[in-house]
């Protein structure tokens, strides 16, 4: 039996090889992963070939960080997987610095799933309101001015029942703070680390009250806080050990880590 390298009440982090510890787990709501990317020289972005395949037998709902340029060269090995769709994470500030193209300031997350899509959890969080308040009720045919001096929206001769609650549903376009190189040193741990923020609403979205989330690639551990933050509980893999001792520090800091990016 592999025995964690790091656990509290939500989240259990284990360090080895993806394929040998996978195996040895049950099932779970979803799957957050950010693989190396394998873009770049450096010696740790290598793609881990096969990982979605062993991914595929333990849930049924997989969100995947990338870009354009990783997911057409590993297209096939999604094969196993139903397209759902993308969100993109918008960064405020550019974190390529190849010249010959644009200056990327954003990443993608991709959403697959397996089975029904009516099986597959979702829950579209809410957000307040940034745009003017507006109503739909009845008022015939067309759109018309109503006596309150709100816009009022007519559907043919049949009212929606709709009332501006001041939130809307959250769009594609996620927008989330990068680290700054200057504080880099002192507060990321990883060099690919990902906002908490982001990582919530994906498990917010995906992932049951009470459920589990699950992050091949656990690097920053932000999936971990992430879960925690939102009752859930989560369960890492992280090949690197130099990595697993980094973040586990920063599970067990969390009042210094938990807000960073």
């Amino acid at each position: 039996m592999i025995e964690p390298y790091y656990q509290d009440d939500s989240v259990t982090l284990y360090h080895g090889d993806l394929a040998e510890i996978l195996p040895t787990l049950g099932q779970f709501d979803a799957c957050v992963a950010d693989p190396p990317y394998g873009q770049t020289s450096l010696s740790w972005d290598k793609w881990p070939t096969g990982w979605t395949s062993l991914v595929a037998e333990h849930t049924r709902s997989l969100w995947c960080f990338g870009t354009m340029r990783m997911l057409f060269a590993r297209m096939p090995e999604f094969s196993d997987w139903k397209f759902a769709q993308d969100v993109i994470w918008a960064k405020t500030r550019a974190t390529s610095v190849d010249t010959s193209r644009f200056r990327r300031q954003h990443e993608i997350l991709t959403h697959w799933y397996r089975g029904k899509w009516s099986e597959i959890h979702n829950e579209l969080p809410k957000v307040p309101r940034t745009s003017v308040a507006r109503s739909s009720v009845y008022a015939g045919s067309g759109a018309a001015a109503g006596t309150s001096g709100k816009r009022v929206y007519g559907y043919g001769d049949s009212p929606t029942g709709w009332v501006d609650d001041g939130t809307r549903y959250l769009t594609t376009l996620l927008e989330a703070a990068t680290v700054p190189t200057f504080v880099r040193a002192k507060y990321a741990i990883n060099a690919t680390q990902k906002p908490v923020t982001i990582l919530e609403t994906i498990i917010r979205y995906s992932v049951p009250d009470g459920g589990v989330v699950l992050d091949p690639f656990a690097g920053s551990a932000s999936t971990g806080i992430a879960a925690r933050n939102l009752g859930r509980s989560a369960v890492l893999i992280e090949v690197r050990e130099e990595q697993c001792e980094a973040a586990a520090k920063r599970l067990s800091q969390t009042d210094l880590f938990g807000g960073a990016a």
